[in-house]
């Protein structure tokens, strides 16, 4: 993605990014919804279907606190956080949004729950464009939603990109992402880097320097010991 980006910043166009905001992800996966797709969408049959099953039927849970528990209560939803076919199971039932955005001409991309789509344009067709987008977000909130997955559009965050040189032709208009009114951002943090809107590194620069200093300062603290 950010390769796509900086290639149309370089031929003088725009980019924008949209980084969607799921609530609770994990924990909304439908298995029956989970298990029927992997059997029509990706042809998986039989005992390697019956595998799936199995790791995902039986789950419980309960909350305890000191010596007292709740009643057990089996899951009907969600894959297992941390584990190896959590982050690939999300991705498998998500992947027929990379059908929807290309509806509007624009691009996708799925790691585990972070959701980002993000398109191209002439710095002319900016309007245009941001009205692309916020139609792709309303098919995207509704297949979401018919598919016990929530999105959490207050949170979801909108990037104009351009070069140092285009700053200026960049829409400060707020971008509706549903029924709220996002004001796009000067940077973004996605997967853990900082990413600006002039496609430098000067936030992630700043931040990693300042959690370095910080680290320096706590290590000070502690050297006679």
């Amino acid at each position: 993605m950010l390769a796509d980006i900086l290639r149309a910043l370089d031929t003088g166009d725009l980019a924008v990014r949209t980084l969607l905001d799921l609530s609770a992800a994990f924990d909304t996966v439908d298995h029956a919804t989970l298990l029927r797709r992997l059997e029509v969408s990706y042809g998986v049959r039989g005992h390697v279907l019956g595998w799936f099953q199995s790791y995902l039927d039986g789950r419980r849970q309960y909350v305890r606190r000191g010596t007292a528990s709740s009643a057990v209560t089996f899951l009907l939803c969600g894959v297992p956080r941390g584990s190896v076919l959590g982050p690939i199971l999300f991705v498998l039932y998500t992947a027929d949004l990379l059908r929807l955005v290309e509806k509007y001409q624009l691009c996708s991309q799925l790691y585990a729950d972070d959701t980002k789509i993000y398109g191209f344009c002439h710095p002319s067709a900016a309007s245009q464009l941001q009205e692309r987008v916020s139609a792709g977000v309303d098919e995207v909130a509704l297949w979401m939603w018919s598919n016990r997955l929530q999105l959490n559009s207050s949170k979801t965050e909108v990037l104009w990109c351009a070069s140092s040189r285009r700053q200026h032709q960049i829409p400060r208009t707020p971008v509706r992402v549903c029924s709220d009114f996002i004001q796009p951002a000067s940077s973004v943090r996605d997967l853990g880097i900082y990413q600006d809107a002039d496609a430098s590194m000067r936030t992630h620069v700043s931040k990693t320097m300042s959690n370095c200093f910080a680290a320096l300062r706590q290590i000070r603290s502690i050297r006679r010991h």
